[in-house]
């Protein structure tokens, strides 16, 4: 079987059971009604190709995940200080931060880790060039703007090592855009 039937499969299974959840109960008619409904937004909605271009690696997802649940943390308690600390508001701006990812999924994938990190916003990508720009909640002293540049960096490791190991690395023949990527 092809790697995308099994994946349309999936799908199907995944959007069916989700059906049947929202109902509430689990019955044929439930079950066929999912399926149904399934494949309607299947071929009716169709959802563009995401190009997959490297392999994920287990344990540096599994890193991952530790890294952004501990940044996740330290952000929270830092903005959480911000509002009661004895001092003035913090100062807050826009950083540039120039990305090594190749694939536009994992680009999207470090774009939501971001966005999800207390304090951090992304407004602006330049998809081509590979430039984000961040609002940042406190950058108010050298070590706010380092930390946040810090952090920003080891995602981004985190992520390229999960997904797109140099080794490995294939560019996907329906890629969006036959541009080079420098």
């Amino acid at each position: 079987m092809k790697r995308a039937n099994v994946l349309r499969m999936f799908v199907v299974g995944w959007t069916t059971l989700v059906w049947v959840l929202l109902w509430g109960t689990f019955s044929i008619a439930n079950i066929l009604g999912g399926v149904v409904v399934s494949l309607v937004v299947m071929f009716v909605l169709p959802l563009p190709r995401v190009p997959v271009e490297g392999r994920v690696h287990v344990w540096s997802a599994m890193r991952l995940g530790v890294v952004i649940f501990g940044e996740t943390i330290r952000s929270t308690i830092n903005v959480a200080w911000l509002p009661i600390r004895p001092s003035p508001p913090p100062v807050t701006g826009v950083l540039r931060c120039r990305l090594t990812i190749k694939s536009d999924l994992v680009l999207t994938l470090w774009t939501d880790i971001m966005n999800n990190i207390p304090g951090t916003m992304v407004l602006e990508i330049d998809q081509v060039r590979r430039i984000m720009y961040v609002h940042v909640l406190d950058v108010g002293t050298d070590k706010a703007v380092a930390d946040f540049y810090r952090s920003a960096r080891l995602i981004e490791r985190l992520l390229i090592r999960t997904f797109e190991r140099e080794s490995e690395w294939q560019a996907s023949p329906w890629r969006s855009g036959t541009e080079e990527l420098t």
